[in-house]
């Protein structure tokens, strides 16, 4: 408890609030949210630590400086109320000091705030305006990729398919804002034969003005789930956003999961709908799936197809078929789709299995939404191990819908049946657990109260034939 309310005071705490500042991405009204439910800044940066950008480095130097200046007048007023004897002086010496932390933890905002409004903001506008002149000029075929979630996958299997036959360029990780396309566009040479952006949603209109600025040819939206509802309010607002998409490409070469049920009320006359089944005219058959990864055929007008992915799960059948069928679109050949799609590997933290001491660690923490979750768990329960575990802190930005959609998970977890289940500690914890036992569960829970711990410590838990799931990651600006 002490440690607790010493913490504003301890030598770190400087660097503390310019981490919290880079967490929240700069955002003042997440950065003051997770400033006053803080009760120990001691543990604020106990998952990851604070990069030191330039930005950083300038706020860093504002706070310690700003910090060193009102302690050093506290104490200067405090040796004069002594020399004077007065005791008014004396209180506010120590007011002084006593508030500094406080008082720079919110004064930090005035730097962010003028550099944002004088700088920043203004040279991000230009840099936009700029790169849709970019964009209307480049002659590439345009890919636009949109949706809640799977929409760095997506983008990730069409960059490695299309680029059997064509030369590619893409939005480079999840970075898929405004400025991040108009940086993509300053980056291209001008002879790349597609062109795969990313579209973030964050706020009503921001996938409208997406297509304004990048004017995609082709369109694939992903999936609708609950994210950003704290600006969005309701799926159906997302939903309508993430479609502006097809109303810009006049709902035509539109390819839409069909197996993300929110999406189904949006869909018109005209989207190419891709599932385990079929996608366009393509027929999907025979899909085989196992921890090495998965296949499939696709059959067409007498045309035919053999995928063979190194990615995992069912669920990947749908976007590799889409991939598959947008690269036939563009005039790929059998070899060409066949073997990119060979060529694809796991990515970084989704569904990215490893050996560890002949156990199989299948490595989900990127995932941060409930249909990829189900998704994980499905493949949990068809995979054969001599012992099964599954790993999460829950999900976070669910908005209002956050105790259904942890009980949904908790009954699905359930489901899955894995011998073991260790959720992280956190907020929503209670929900899962109400889920998990609402339907029985038979296997051992336990409530992990250290989280940073377990994870590093994972290799020593797992044994030989067990199989392991670990989903989701929980920022340190969430509770």
């Amino acid at each position: 408890m002490i440690k607790a309310l010493t913490s504003i005071y301890q030598p770190r705490f400087a660097r503390t609030i310019v981490y919290m500042l880079q967490a929240t991405e700069y955002q003042l009204l997440p950065y003051l949210k997770w400033f006053w439910r803080t009760s120990d800044f001691s543990r604020v940066m106990h998952r990851r630590q604070l990069v030191m950008t330039g930005p950083a480095r300038w706020l860093l130097l504002a706070m310690q400086t700003g910090l060193l200046l009102q302690y050093a007048a506290g104490v200067v007023f405090l040796i004069w109320a002594t020399d004077s004897h007065s005791y008014p002086l004396a209180q506010l010496a120590l007011t002084l000091i006593i508030i500094a932390p406080i008082v720079w933890g919110h004064l930090i905002i005035i730097p962010l705030l003028l550099g944002r409004w004088i700088i920043i903001n203004p040279y991000n506008l230009l840099q936009i305006r700029h790169s849709a002149q970019s964009f209307a000029d480049h002659p590439g075929t345009k890919i636009a990729v949109a949706g809640s979630y799977g929409k760095t996958t997506m983008k990730e299997i069409l960059a490695t398919v299309l680029n059997e036959g064509k030369k590619v360029a893409a939005t480079v990780a999840n970075k898929n804002v405004a400025i991040s396309h108009a940086q993509f566009a300053r980056s291209l040479k001008g002879d790349e034969e597609v062109l795969i952006i990313e579209f973030g949603e964050g706020t009503p209109g921001d996938v409208a003005n997406f297509c304004r600025t990048t004017k995609p040819d082709i369109g694939v939206i992903t999936g609708l789930a609950p994210a950003h509802l704290d600006k969005y309010k309701t799926l159906q607002r997302a939903g309508e956003d993430i479609f502006s998409l097809a109303d810009f490409l006049g709902n035509k070469n539109v390819y839409v999961n069909g197996e993300s049920k929110q999406l189904l009320p949006f869909v018109k006359k005209g989207h190419l709908i891709y599932s385990q089944k079929e996608v366009a005219d393509w027929k999907i058959s025979d899909i085989k799936v196992s921890i090495s990864g998965l296949s499939f055929k696709m059959v067409k007008s007498g045309a035919s197809l053999q995928i063979n992915s190194h990615l995992l799960g069912e669920h990947q059948v749908g976007p590799l078929a889409a991939a598959a069928s947008i690269a036939s679109s563009l005039g790929f050949t059998k070899k060409q789709i066949e073997e990119g799609i060979a060529r694809i590997q796991p990515f970084e933290n989704r569904m990215q299995p490893r050996e560890a001491g002949g156990a199989w660690i299948i490595d989900d923490t990127y995932n941060g939404n409930i249909e990829g979750m189900l998704a994980g768990l499905k493949l949990l329960k068809v995979l054969p191990a001599k012992r099964k575990i599954y790993v999460t802190p829950g999900l976070v930005d669910q908005g209002k819908e956050s105790s259904t959609i942890h009980h949904r998970l908790g009954a699905a977890i359930a489901e899955a049946k894995p011998d073991l289940v260790v959720l992280m500690k956190h907020s929503v914890t209670d929900w899962i657990t109400a889920g998990i036992r609402d339907k029985g569960y038979e296997g051992q829970l336990v409530i992990e109260e250290d989280p940073l711990n377990f994870y590093n410590h994972l290799d020593q838990f797992v044994a030989a034939g067990d199989l392991i799931l670990l989903q989701n990651d929980w920022p340190d600006n969430y509770q």
